[in-house]
């Protein structure tokens, strides 16, 4: 007997839909399929979602496809306007918009709120800015004038992770709109809930029918039709390596342009010239979320001579975090994500730990609390070219090696000895020193003294097999439009004038 048709879910008081938002309405799979969402603080099962399939895939499309010409022919300052009163809404919507996502993917309430919603308006309010500031100067070819335009490309497949929901789904889903594009977006099966409620929120803000879809289910059922649909014009993804490869083989059916975000294995150089106490605040910062942060430098990276000295700062900090319930302020850890991937997480500690690694601190689950809490760990005497230093772990582990002092070379043959190359951070008080081995670093975006900051205008990617192309600014515009130059002739030329003789001839001969 099929399931119920389920339509809408209360999940931490807040009411959601379940069903996919297809051309402007609630739509339930026509199976009539569910699949159980949970939340991974305690495992309790948070909305039985509508799971969507090749119908329903080809149906977002279409009604992308639909919505496309008129979305596309709206004034940029109505798009703008539009945007910004999206952005409105998620202002407006704030304190649900946190608390479904934290209960949902289990990141800090405290951090949702703050600094991850409001990042979500701000980040449709660049977009709908930066729209309006768009242009390249015209420019001369021998007295020729070329003109330089963005034209919307067609509708775009938005694919997004669980690690950052709504945040990630917003670098990609305000630039698509603001250049003219419509959207057919799939959450992640894990983390659906907040995509759900933006819908809603566009919807109210008056998005027309078609603009903006959310598709919900599973990768090989709704994610792989919509890659491989005819009339989808770009794919942006963001997600792993093995997954962007299958995207980029139905995409390449079609020559469909694609923007992958993918894996990192970032380092974090220490050197001994830096203020360790702030290494080592930068590095308990790649416990944030758990550890699931595709930037985090999960890779420490010290001068021989101040590694103890590192060591203990770090240590002394780890101590005092609080892990716990998300949605409690004082807790600086929640769990991962699924029981899944902490299995998958613990199984490179526990491979790494009979290899001959050496836990200082962490190693395992957190017993105390039990289903997905992991403890900080951070991991020792542990080799190159091992599994836990090459492969994306996505949990909170990190890895300790040293490099010899003044060793600018071993630094960066270290740094750069991944087949990754999404970020990198240094800590160093010589600015010159700095600049000699950021130059040399495999990386889409490195900090020095710092990390994650990031400003919209910057190119944000990575290098190697983290990624392809850039978002950002006007990269993102790039991808999601066709660029056209339009070269005119000067008035006066001699291919004008033969040009309007030959038409007062015609003329002539009509007449």
């Amino acid at each position: 007997m099929a399931p119920p048709d389920t339509r809408t879910a209360t999940v931490a008081g807040v009411t959601v839909d379940t069903r996919h938002w297809i051309g402007g309405a609630r739509v339930a799979s026509a199976s009539r399929a569910t699949f159980t969402d949970r939340s991974p603080i305690d495992g309790a099962p948070l909305a039985e979602i509508a799971r969507g399939g090749p119908g329903e895939a080809r149906a977002a499309v279409v009604a992308a496809r639909n919505a496309f010409p008129g979305w596309a022919a709206t004034p940029p300052a109505e798009r703008a306007r539009l945007l910004h009163a999206v952005a409105d809404g998620v202002e407006a919507r704030i304190e649900d918009l946190a608390i479904v996502e934290t209960t949902d993917n289990g990141a800090l309430l405290a951090s949702h709120r703050r600094g991850v919603m409001p990042r979500v308006a701000h980040n449709l309010r660049y977009f709908a800015d930066r729209l309006l500031a768009l242009g390249h100067d015209d420019f001369d070819t021998r007295g020729h004038t070329n003109h330089v335009s963005w034209d919307p490309a067609g509708p775009a497949v938005l694919i997004t992770p669980w690690n950052a929901p709504l945040m990630l789904a917003s670098w990609k889903i305000a630039p698509a709109l603001a250049a003219g594009s419509t959207v057919v977006l799939k959450p992640a099966e894990w983390t659906p809930l907040t995509a759900s409620l933006f819908a809603d929120i566009a919807h109210e803000a008056g998005l027309p029918p078609g603009v903006f879809n959310v598709v919900q289910g599973y990768g090989d059922e709704v994610g792989a039709p919509l890659t491989g649909d005819p009339d989808v014009r770009r794919i942006s993804f963001t997600g792993s390596v093995p997954t962007a490869r299958r995207i980029a083989e139905a995409a390449a059916a079609h020559l469909v342009p694609c923007s992958f975000e993918l894996g990192g294995k970032s380092p974090l150089l220490v050197l001994a010239d830096a203020d360790l106490e702030l290494a080592a605040d930068l590095a308990v910062e790649q416990y944030d979320n758990a550890g699931q942060v595709c930037l985090a430098g999960t890779r420490i990276l010290v001068e021989e001579s101040v590694r103890d000295a590192f060591l203990g700062h770090f240590l002394d900090r780890v101590t005092k975090l609080t892990q716990g319930d998300p949605r409690d302020e004082a807790t600086d850890i929640g769990p991962n994500i699924h029981p899944r991937h902490i299995e998958r997480v613990d199984g490179f500690v526990r491979r790494a730990l009979e290899a001959g690694a050496k836990a200082v601190t962490g190693g395992g689950r957190n017993t105390a609390l039990g289903g997905n809490y992991y403890l900080p760990t951070l991991l020792t005497d542990v080799a190159q070219d091992s599994e836990i230093v090459q492969e994306e772990v996505f949990g909170p582990v990190l890895t300790l090696q040293t490099f010899p002092d003044g060793d600018d070379d071993e630094a960066v043959r270290l740094a750069n000895g991944t087949r990754f190359g999404l970020a990198a951070t240094l800590a160093t008080g010589d600015r010159e020193r700095a600049r000699r081995i950021t130059a040399r670093l495999v990386a889409g975006t490195v900090w020095v003294n710092c990390f994650f900051v990031r400003d919209l205008s910057a190119p944000f990617g990575g290098s190697r097999q983290s990624g392809v192309g850039r978002e950002g600014g006007d990269w993102s515009f790039d991808f999601y439009c066709d660029l056209k130059n339009t070269v005119t002739a000067p008035v006066g030329s001699p291919l004008v004038e033969r040009g309007r003789e030959r038409g007062e001839g015609r003329e002539a001969r009509h007449g």
